[in-house]
């Protein structure tokens, strides 16, 4: 009977023991994830916190704003909205206007301008390719305040200073090359077999970037309007370098102005202006996330 239950209680030993062991395994990864879960939550309202900062000035009278930290207003004042929209010299959704046809057209330019160039890159055979790619390239390391002078003396020879143009023309020529890198990272992962097909059934290379290679781009071309539209809507240095005259004014040199209208800051207005102008970023990024994360993730980005 001894030999019989030595190892059974033996064994019962060392299946007790393991359970112990499995059990303080789960408890430690129930630990780090606890952990880890409440350091996301720090990490993120670290984060957020200007954003709802701005939030809750934007309730608050202006007087209040820098002497009452807290992010709930101990009351809601939404005169800062209505004062603010009319506080210029034009109401406010003069400003988003003029904003909007600088980026619709800017959006339009780009995708068209990038999508052509990115095509020559990826598909065409010319001489000297891989060296207009590489200055192409060389480009992105140029910060703006180097070329901003001579396309001031350019643009201002052409008599487009106070216009729109200089603001525009420029996303018809491809001339964001990170745009022109994405979509080439793209059109080189589609298949050439699908440009064979196409050219035996009698299609040039226009047809074939219309009718094949524009809408297999789809998550690409969506990535290079958002990222497009949130870079020109939020554009302040060249908006205010090209555009002087007041009633061109874009959103955000239009809130600048409330910094020093009529010898003080008017700060509540401002915040509640700043946050009617994140509006239409937030919704533009909402409504294209599903393509961008695809675009993004199918072009070597990753």
């Amino acid at each position: 009977m001894a030999t019989d239950l030595g190892p059974s209680i033996g064994g019962a030993g060392i299946d007790g023991g393991s359970d112990d062991a499995l059990r303080r395994r789960r408890r430690d990864s129930r630990k780090r994830r606890l952990l880890k879960h409440v350091a996301l939550i720090v990490f993120g309202f670290a984060m957020l916190y200007p954003l709802l900062w701005m939030v809750s000035s934007s309730f608050k009278p202006s007087d209040v704003i820098f002497r009452d930290p807290s992010l709930i207003p101990s009351e809601f004042d939404f005169s800062n909205y209505t004062e603010g929209w009319t506080a210029l010299a034009r109401p406010f959704h003069h400003y988003l206007i003029n904003s909007a046809i600088i980026v619709g057209f800017s959006v339009v330019g780009n995708l068209l301008s990038c999508a052509m160039a990115a095509y020559a890159f990826a598909r065409l055979q010319f001489r000297g390719r891989r060296l207009f790619f590489a200055a192409m390239l060389g480009t992105i390391m140029l910060p703006i305040h180097v070329v901003i002078v001579p396309q001031y003396i350019l643009f201002s020879e052409l008599d487009w200073i106070n216009t729109y143009y200089p603001l525009i023309v420029p996303k018809f020529l491809a001339t964001d090359a990170f745009f022109i890198f994405l979509m080439v990272q793209f059109i080189r992962g589609l298949p050439r077999e699908l440009d064979d097909a196409a050219r035996i059934d009698g299609c040039g290379h226009l047809r074939i970037f219309w009718r094949i290679i524009m809408p297999l781009c789809l998550p690409a071309l969506a990535t290079t309007a958002i990222f497009t539209f949130i870079s020109v809507w939020n554009d302040f240095y060249s908006q205010l370098i090209f555009v002087t005259d007041p009633d061109l004014y874009t959103v955000p040199v239009a809130l600048r102005t409330f910094v020093d209208s009529q010898g003080e800051s008017a700060w509540g207005p401002l915040f509640a202006m700043s946050l009617v102008a994140l509006g239409p970023i937030f919704g533009f990024f909402l409504a294209g996330q599903r393509y961008l994360m695809r675009g993004i993730a199918t072009t070597g980005i990753k």
